[in-house]
């Protein structure tokens, strides 16, 4: 008997160690850059006049850096030189008081980690594990939703909200 308790204990820990959750794993460990956070330079270009040019500031930008957030912005048709200067459009004004309307916090990152982490370390205090395990997905788990049965339950006879989109009916 005690055979098959080793047996079952040694194919649980190492079924446990193939499994793979670096796609929840959100910093990288192994020292090689992230390849999406690599933004090529712009082609160079020669100027009119190279009299007119600004002085070389080190450690600023240049003219043939990258600007991703002013190119969204650009794209999506607004105004890359209101985003440099920090300027709300007027048409936004109550868009921003009403979202401001019970105050800000602008270390708002630093607040949430802080109490993220505890939220963690709370969730972890008396479910030691024996094998790795999501820690996100662990203490997330009564807040996450079942999206199968929420499309069922949308998908009710006399309910009146379309899922186009979603995967046909027993599909």
């Amino acid at each position: 008997m005690r055979r098959v308790h080793f047996a079952i204990l040694l194919s649980a820990v190492t079924l446990a160690a193939c499994s793979n959750d670096t796609l929840r794993t959100l910093s990288r460990t192994d020292g090689t850059p992230e390849e999406f956070g690599i933004v090529p330079n712009q082609p160079l270009e020669q100027p009119p006049s190279f009299a007119e040019l600004p002085p070389p500031r080190p450690g600023g930008t240049n003219r043939a850096d990258q600007q991703p957030l002013g190119d969204a912005v650009a794209a999506l048709g607004g105004n890359p030189a209101a985003l440099n200067a920090g300027a709300v459009p007027a048409a936004d004004g109550a868009l921003l008081s009403a979202v401001g309307r019970f105050g800000t916090n602008g270390n708002i990152r630093a607040v949430i980690a802080e109490e993220d982490e505890a939220f963690r370390a709370r969730a972890r205090l008396f479910n030691w594990r024996l094998v790795p395990d999501n820690e996100y997905e662990r203490a997330y788990r009564a807040q996450s939703l079942d999206p199968y049965l929420w499309l069922e339950r949308v998908r009710q006879p006399g309910g009146n909200i379309a899922t186009p989109s979603a995967p046909p009916p027993g599909g």
